[in-house]
């Protein structure tokens, strides 16, 4: 909060006042956490699959074995605990730590999951037929769609996270001229 006051008696080289710079970040602070409510909503859907088939809670032919990007993704979490813990208290460290681990375990594993099942939604399309299921429904359709949302989810994450970290950035760059 001091370094919010202090940016309010320094303003920026665009003339903007403190009430818009201090609207702007926690404008940026409430995207970045409704983002992070959604990726949370994502990854209990993958955690559950994931548990539910593992520990044999119901039959495989009501939910599928998972896929294995689907083991890797689940360390998406981390990326998703260090931006929590940036927003409080405006910490750059834990926002970069997000953004670099955010393309690590939470992009990355979603690239490697659209290449291995698309010879499965490649079959699926050509003749019709598919293995494994998610409550009826064919499981590649399901986790392509999950996929889809993940995908923009995370790139609306890191973009707002950016955003976030210039302005953070600004600020305490105006303390250290100060």
């Amino acid at each position: 909060m001091t370094i919010v006051r202090h940016f309010c008696t320094a303003r920026t080289t665009t003339k903007t006042p403190c009430s818009s710079v201090m609207f702007y970040s926690a404008s940026l602070k409430s995207e970045v956490r409704k983002l992070n409510l959604v990726h949370l909503l994502i990854w209990l859907l993958v955690a559950a699959q994931v548990t539910v088939s593992h520990l044999n809670l119901v039959s495989h032919d009501t939910v599928s074995m998972p896929y294995q990007w689907e083991y890797p993704y689940l360390l998406s979490v981390l990326p998703l605990l260090c931006s929590s813990l940036s927003l409080p208290k405006n910490n750059i460290s834990y926002l970069v730590l997000s953004m670099i681990s955010a393309g690590l375990f939470s992009v990355a594993p979603l690239i490697y999951g659209g290449m291995e099942m698309f010879p499965v939604a490649q079959q699926l399309y050509r003749h019709g037929k598919a293995y494994r299921f998610i409550f009826g429904f064919s499981a590649v359709t399901v986790m392509y769609l999950i996929m889809v949302a993940a995908i923009q989810v995370h790139a609306w994450q890191l973009y707002y996270m950016k955003k976030l970290l210039d302005s953070w950035f600004n600020t305490t760059q105006e303390k250290k001229k100060k």
